[in-house]
């Protein structure tokens, strides 16, 4: 399968953010490297909400923290309101980076505990001296209590004084406090209880809408990705596979990977034989043949556990092509194909 191929960008439409593409590999040791991501390349329009999914070690998160440069990618481009980031200076690039915000999956860890809660916010504030004192306690105020936090209760405590979902509350406050254009939210809600899922996917929907926001939603989830998003990526062992809207990538799937991604969602049917079918759908899809990233297959990369896989698969690497209106798949054999 496919990162090749740009059919699906839409540089007419002016993007916030384009990577271009993107490759991101890691040493191995023994001269080996991890191809985590091969040459993706992806877009997002002002006010939109991109859902980047794939299953455990597809490259997503990888690709999140590149955006960032967190470490910077090993080739492409990621440009930002028309300033490509890799090419930055290490300042330029940190000044730059305050328009680009990161909401991380492990709340509880990716908070200083031995910082208040006050200053955890305020910390982006202070170190861009953007304000006064009291301007910048204002505004430290203000995001705590649009993320539904009382300044009051919590300014003083620290985060091991909080549950999950309350330290990412905390998180959001902090990505929010430098009115950033751009938040990548990586997994935030995968670590949390269903119902605090639905409070804090809320929470963002409400942020995006009163701050502005462009939301990149990285998540293993497809039915969070479906509510939240407005565009959805798949991803497949460091490439693209298909690109749509959610309501048609959930009704009509073109290729064999988001299939089976949609197929492993769980059902609440008390007449369905779930472990039996699972089991089926593993066996017949190939699901335990699981490639390294180390030596990807030659080709599409999905050949190995698909089923329409021909020799064509394993010698020729499919393109993202345009199926229907803002629908791309990169697929020899997709399911509706063009005529």
């Amino acid at each position: 399968m496919a990162g090749t191929g740009k059919a699906h960008l839409r540089p007419d439409q002016d993007p916030l953010l384009l990577v271009e593409d993107l490759v991101i590999e890691f040493p191995a040791g023994r001269g080996q490297k991890v191809h985590a991501v091969s040459g993706i390349s992806f877009d997002v329009l002002e006010g939109e909400t991109l859902g980047l999914v794939g299953e455990s070690g597809c490259g997503k998160s990888t690709t999140g923290r590149a955006i960032m440069q967190l470490p910077g990618p090993t080739s492409g481009k990621v440009v930002l309101e028309g300033t490509d980031l890799v090419s930055l200076a290490p300042e330029k690039l940190r000044s730059t980076r305050t328009r680009l915000q990161m909401i991380f999956q492990d709340s509880i860890s990716s908070l200083n505990p031995r910082r208040r809660v006050r200053d955890i916010v305020a910390r982006g504030l202070k170190i861009w001296s953007n304000g006064s004192e009291a301007e910048i306690e204002a505004k430290v105020n203000e995001v705590l209590e649009a993320v539904g936090l009382d300044p009051e209760v919590v300014g003083a405590r620290r985060p091991s004084q909080f549950s999950g979902g309350q330290c990412q509350r905390i998180c959001i406050a902090r990505s929010l406090v430098l009115d950033p254009k751009v938040i990548i939210c990586d997994e935030p809600v995968s670590a949390l209880d269903v119902s605090v899922q639905a409070q804090i996917l809320n929470l963002l929907e409400d942020m995006k809408e009163r701050y502005g926001l462009t939301l990149v939603f990285i998540s293993h989830d497809l039915s969070v990705v479906k509510n939240i998003s407005d565009r959805v990526v798949v991803m497949y062992l460091g490439k693209i596979c298909e690109v749509a809207a959610p309501d048609v990538l959930y009704q009509k799937p073109a290729h064999h990977y988001t299939e089976l991604l949609i197929g492993s969602i769980p059902h609440p049917d008390p007449h369905r034989s779930t472990v039996a079918e699972l089991d089926a759908a593993a066996e017949e899809l190939g699901a335990m043949d699981l490639p390294s990233p180390v030596n990807p297959p030659s080709g599409c990369r999905f050949r190995t556990r698909c089923p329409a896989a021909t020799e064509l698969c394993a010698q020729e690497e499919p393109e993202l092509r345009a199926i229907g209106e803002g629908h791309f798949v990169a697929c020899h054999f997709p399911h509706d194909p063009v005529v």
